[in-house]
């Protein structure tokens, strides 16, 4: 059965029984605490801790999620990889154990013929947790599975929570036995790979209270309302019902494997080594097409760095089985066509998709040449000094600065005859993985703010009034008060705190649209709004700073949006939209926004592209664009189902979470049609301009484009006005002809320059031979030493070569490098054979600094005033005839 008809099945079985079958969230999540969806609760987060109303009492799913905290392992291990589907049914408050447990049972055990999955019933075992009878008799009763094959485990094992206050309860796991061939007879509890779980059903029916690890914490009561959360690995019930070893030789995975293994060669199954290569290949493909199918794009921070780690193993891994050249051309469409059955999305955006991971491989490439140059200059430093070590702070520098795998610098220093300082680099690396945990902690306790407050804020008084859309100005009331360390009963002049009002008319950042500004006044009190969040669902806080009197909870205050402010991010926000669509109309439908940022006068737009656009282009979209507001194209804002708005051929931008209903943006009907909750204008012309200021790289095949808008805007073409009026009163050239006239100044210069440098060259040269004749003779050896303004390392190769050849000679320069002495020495061919070494005299000049080898080397790092004693020390060196 193939993965996609599993996936069908699956949901078929669930909405038959009354469940509303709720599409995959996009794999970025706007949860703080995660970068992207993980398990196929998340999505229902809110609904299962009570932070907000679920819309029905059953849901099911199919949850697309990534997992990379052990993207080391995969392809080591047969059960675990990066991306994997996770199907799901939901009960919020429905049904309990025995419906839970009746649904598993039957569709893994009815007949394919009648719909189900046709399991085996004489295979599966269960697990319960050792306090819950109820569960293990529901099993005994439904399924009839002997008391031996009802396995009942411990709290590590069995008892789920998300490992802070709220709601916990214990799981049931389900797992088949694949036979004697893949392990030991005995249960999951002695070999779970012959074993395999393949269903999880959490029955979360308690609270529980602070404490760290999955045990140990205290168990406060009963929910108010039970819900059902169950989890069937998608690609394992593949695996089971495709009778192979693993989740990488499934239908959705295993024809990328076997491309890989046409184009390197390799044959799987006939060395372990290479099979893992192959593994991760497969995977990782497949994970990079989903991530940016979903938006993600290739960059050095949060989800971009996870993606762009994932591809450039995936490229690593082929070369390393023995294929140079590009292998995203050819193994990208293998994963597209794996999975466009379940996600036709893939296939229909595949140019977009393609031309950023194809960009990102070249990036890549060029990476490992750069890298490559760098290790052989570090290894050659290494032998020079006599050692067969590379320190691990060179190995975490190429894997840090250049992105190289650090197995590749493994395998290439050995290729020299070189050992890496693993367990240096593995120090380095724990550092920084400590770094990025305290930032995911930071992440996860929402900062400074007290998350905990805020939800019991929104328990006890229920979801923000948000007034946005429809004024400017409310008559409000605190609800609360806090800062870092908690609630706050009042707030005086000159402190700074997060407030929440029972309503507002203040826009909190979101979809790329920065916080509204304003201000909240009262009979006693005068505070500036900095900024504006929504940290639960439903919640609005302003971080206000009080200028005047005091803020207590309960007051009540006007809440006052600064309308010049307003009208400004109403501009840019619509300007965004015209930009969009003017670049999709110029450069075609693959110039999808994948990012934008957008405050009063100014607004960004991120998209794939690979190379610049160049003058010719971007005045083509700007002209479009303005086009657009000329026009005076109508703005209308709908709401509708999200079903609704894809058919309408709405856009839905990446890295937004969109609900049932969504909010529809159009600028001149089908020209910009996108979701979106930002604040616009009504026409188009209200827009006023947008000129475009700049246009940049922000990563690999990802180009951003920056522009002002409104009153800014036209305040940046006076400024150009002006700029161009000075120029051409300085040039004396009417404003046609500036361009010329630069070209031949610049001309003039570059044939200045040209002739200064030849003119320095000359005096070097001149010196250098001046320095070589008056070379003092030390024990039959000639030694120049001086200093420089300027290169030293080339002065010092100049003298020597002006040395006599029949005779040792070493010119030894010093010059002043910011602030701080560089010495170089070089020595002769005659110098070489008589036994000195270069790298041997700067390290001893420099007290064990510099490096280099026997014909030239170079250090620093002492005061420039100690420059003239290190150089006479250079006698004292040389060997005594």
């Amino acid at each position: 059965m193939r993965t996609a008809e599993i996936r069908s099945r699956f949901l078929d079985y669930f909405a038959a029984r009354g469940h509303t079958v709720v599409p995959s969230a996009p794999l970025p999540t706007p949860d703080p605490t995660l970068l992207f969806v993980n398990a196929g609760m998340v999505p229902f987060k809110p609904y299962l801790t009570g932070e907000a109303q679920p819309p029905w009492g059953r849901a099911t799913s199919v949850q697309k999620c990534i997992r990379t905290l052990d993207i080391e392992e995969v392809g080591r291990t047969t059960r675990h990889g990066s991306f994997f589907q996770m199907n799901g049914n939901f009960s919020f408050g429905d049904y309990f154990k025995e419906e839970a447990i009746s649904y598993a049972w039957e569709l893994s055990t009815s007949p394919v013929a009648e719909g189900g999955f046709g399991l085996d019933p004489d295979r599966i075992w269960a697990t319960v947790h050792h306090a819950d009878d109820e569960a293990a008799e529901l099993w005994r009763r439904i399924s009839g599975l002997p008391r031996e094959r009802i396995v009942r485990r411990g709290d590590e094992d069995n008892f789920w929570s998300m490992g802070v206050p709220g709601p916990c309860g214990p799981c049931s796991e389900l797992f088949y036995d694949r036979g004697p061939a893949l392990g030991r007879e005995g249960g999951p509890t002695v070999d779970e790979d012959r074993y395999m779980e393949f269903w999880n059903l959490v029955f979360m029916q308690y609270e529980r209270g602070e404490g760290t690890g999955k045990a140990g914490y205290p168990i406060l009561g009963e929910l108010p309302r039970r819900n059902i959360d169950t989890g069937m690995g998608l690609e394992r019930m593949a695996t089971l019902l495709q009778g192979v070893d693993n989740l990488y030789e499934i239908d959705e995975t295993r024809p990328i494997l076997d491309r890989a293994a046409e184009l390197t060669g390799a044959r799987y199954g006939a060395d372990a080594e290479a099979d893992v290569r192959l593994r991760v290949v497969a995977d990782h493909v497949r994970t990079a097409l989903m991530l940016l199918a979903d938006g993600t794009a290739p960059g050095n921070e949060g989800r971009g760095y996870v993606l762009r780690r994932i591809l450039r193993r995936a490229v690593r891994s082929v070369r390393l089985l023995g294929h140079q050249d590009p292998a995203l051309p050819e193994l990208l469409p293998a994963a597209r066509d794996c999975m466009a059955a379940s996600y036709p999305e893939v296939a229909e955006e595949f140019d977009r998709i393609s031309q950023q991971a194809y960009a990102e491989e070249d990036a890549f490439r060029s990476t490992l040449r750069q890298g490559t140059t760098v290790l052989d200059t570090a290894v050659a430093e290494v032998k020079a000094a006599g050692g067969r070590r590379l320190p691990g702070d060179r190995a975490f520098l190429l894997h840090d600065t250049y992105g190289f795998p650090i197995d590749l610098t493994l395998e290439m220093a050995e290729e020299q005859g070189v050992e890496v300082d693993r367990e240096g680099f593995t120090a380095l690396m724990a550092e920084q993985r400590e770094r990025a945990r305290a930032d995911a902690r930071a992440r996860k306790s929402g900062g400074a703010l007290d998350t905990s407050a805020l939800r019991s804020v929104l328990d006890a008084h229920g979801p923000t009034d948000w007034r946005a859309y429809d004024t400017l100005l409310t008559d409000s009331k605190v609800l609360a008060l806090l800062g870092p360390a908690g609630p706050l009963p009042v707030v005086r002049a000159g402190e700074i705190a997060t407030v929440v009002l029972d309503r507002t008319p203040f826009y909190a950042e979101s979809g790329g649209q920065d916080s509204d500004a304003g201000a909240l006044t009262g009979a006693s009190v005068e505070a500036e709004v900095l900024d504006v969040q929504r940290p639960l669902p439903g919640l609005v806080t302003h971080q206000v700073r009080v200028t005047a009197g005091e803020l207590a909870v309960g007051d009540g205050v006007r809440a006052a949006v600064d309308a010049e402010w307003r009208l400004g991010a109403r501009q840019a926000h619509s300007g965004t939209h015209v930009l969009h669509a003017a670049l999709r109309q110029v450069l075609g439908p693959t110039a999808l926004q994948a990012g934008s940022y957008n405050r009063p006068g100014y607004l960004r737009l991120d998209f794939p592209w690979r190379g610049a656009l160049g003058q010719a282009a971007r005045s083509e979209v700007e002209e479009a664009a303005n086009r657009a507001l000329r026009r005076d194209l109508a703005v209308d804002v709908r709401w509708m189902t999200l079903p609704e708005a894809k058919e309408l051929g709405a856009l839905a931008l990446f890295g937004e979470t969109y609900g049932e209903r969504v909010r529809v943006v159009e600028i001149g009907g089908a020209w910009s049609r996108e979701l979106c909750g930002g604040t616009h204008v009504e026409h188009a012309s209200q827009i006023g301009l947008v000129a475009l200021t700049a246009e940049s790289s922000v990563g690999a095949g990802m180009r951003r484009l920056e522009a002002a808008v409104g009153v800014e805007g036209f305040g940046y073409l006076a400024r150009e006005r002006d700029l161009v009026a000075r120029l051409a009163e300085q040039l004396q050239a009417p404003r046609a002809q500036l361009t010329d006239r630069v070209a031949v100044l610049l001309d003039r210069l570059k044939a200045a320059d040209q002739r200064a440098e030849e003119l320095r060259q000359r005096a070097a040269a001149g010196r250098a031979a001046e320095l070589a004749a008056a070379a003092a003779e030390v024990s039959g050896t000639l030694a120049v030493t001086a200093t420089t303004d300027g290169d030293a390392r080339a002065l010092a190769l100049a003298v020597r070569d002006r040395l006599p050849d029949t005779r040792p000679g070493v010119a030894v320069i010093g010059s002043d490098s910011g602030g701080k002495a560089v010495v170089a020495v070089a020595v002769n061919k005659a110098g070489r054979a008589a036994g000195l070494s270069a790298a041997a005299l700067v390290k001893s000049l420099l007290n064990g600094r510099g490096g280099g080898n026997d014909d030239v080397a170079q250090g620093g790092g002492l005061a420039v005033d100690a420059l003239p004693g290190t150089l006479a020390r250079l006698p004292e060196l040389l060997p005594r005839g």
